[in-house]
């Protein structure tokens, strides 16, 4: 199959382009081109274009690669859409989740390294609770069990007051 294509001559960091006609198996770079259809210089947006030979070759059946089909849409040589060359693919909502599951493991992992002082105090939030899920009176469930059994036994003593 034949592609129309860039081969990239000049030397380091002064790039230049030559437009050629080959085989898709030809490797980008070396001599083996069928013809040589005019140059493309990015530095200095110079380009010539042998607009003629390029038709004959399309008509011909010769394919042209991304960046060069938009460069001949932009000089006027086909009337077609542009082509995105650069453009990423975008990741699926299951690849994202994927993600966010294994972020939360991490932060979770982290917060189990962390010594026992420096780990921030949660507070649930407030639901309506049933007969059976309401503590004591005077005994939060965020409080410390050190204040919780003293309230315990401050509690017991109350009742066998009220019991004498």
């Amino acid at each position: 199959m034949l592609v129309i294509r860039f081969i990239r001559t000049g030397k380091r960091n002064q790039p230049f382009f030559r437009i050629v006609v080959t085989d898709k198996k030809n490797p980008p770079q070396g001599g083996r081109f069928l013809e040589i259809l005019g140059f493309f210089n990015p530095l200095t947006k110079e380009r010539k274009l042998k607009a003629e030979r390029i038709k004959y070759w399309l008509s011909v059946g010769a394919q042209p690669s991304k960046s060069l089909h938009n460069l001949l849409v932009s000089e006027g040589i086909i009337k077609a859409k542009k082509i995105d060359v650069h453009k990423k693919p975008k990741k699926k909502e299951k690849e994202k989740e994927e993600v966010k599951e294994e972020e939360m493991k991490k932060e979770e992992s982290r917060a189990e390294q962390r010594p026992k002082e420096e780990k921030p105090k949660e507070t649930p939030q407030e639901k309506p609770k049933t007969q059976e899920e309401k503590p004591k009176e005077g005994i939060s469930p965020n409080q410390p069990e050190a204040k919780r059994e003293k309230e315990e036994r401050k509690e017991k003593e109350e009742e066998e007051k009220k019991q004498k």
